[in-house]
């Protein structure tokens, strides 16, 4: 079985470039499905649940991976109930047995004993406003400086959530395998060379 996981910065373009080397490499992948997965389990909206783990109210509970999350009094903090559930379901995907991708949920800590491949893929700001743009909803008119708050915004989010669940810094460069600067590159022409390149990996591993 191989994994790889794919932490990213928002606007990088990290989502499509999983997406687009799990089609190349005819692995599984999981993204949106994960929150699928949970609030399916849970009972509630998936758009609750995906706010709810990307926002920054539940911060401050003293945990880290080392420690176990159901020893907090979690029916005081439910956020912290979706990260348990958020643990699980990315555990039992990789109980599966099959090759796959995961994009972020720190999977590539939860996952350590399976040796995944991780990759972080990062962009400099125009590159990431610049998607931002492309991908905008209609009528969604933010000006650069909100594209760019924003994008500072969820990236401390995701950086912080990091620092919790694994006691690690989000974007180290020696916590990965392989860090992609996306800058300057369209996703469809990287992709192929990504999926190459983990595929020599898993073979010299």
């Amino acid at each position: 079985m191989r994994i790889i996981t794919i932490s990213r910065e928002f606007g990088s373009g990290g989502r499509e470039l999983g997406k687009r080397m799990a089609d190349v490499l005819g692995f599984d992948y999981y993204d949106k499905e994960i929150i699928t997965a949970i609030a399916a389990k849970s009972g509630m909206d998936e758009n609750y649940v995906e706010s709810a783990l990307e926002s920054n109210f539940w911060q401050q509970v003293p945990l880290t991976f080392n420690s176990s999350f159901e020893a907090v009094n979690l029916w005081q903090n439910p956020q912290t109930n979706l990260l348990v559930e958020q643990r699980k379901v990315i555990e039992n995907i990789a109980k599966r047995g099959k090759d796959c991708i995961i994009v972020g949920r720190n999977a590539d800590v939860l996952l350590a004993d399976y040796n995944p491949m991780s990759i972080f893929v990062c962009a400099d700001m125009d590159a990431k406003v610049r998607r931002c743009v492309e991908r905008a909803k209609e009528g969604e008119n933010l000006s650069r400086r909100a594209m760019e708050q924003n994008i500072r915004r969820i990236d401390k989010n995701r950086a912080q959530t990091r620092e919790m669940v694994t006691g690690l810094r989000w974007g180290m460069g020696s916590a990965y395998d392989v860090t992609i600067n996306t800058s300057g590159w369209e996703l469809k022409k990287l992709a192929p060379v990504v999926a190459d390149l983990a595929l020599k990996w898993f073979e010299n591993r």
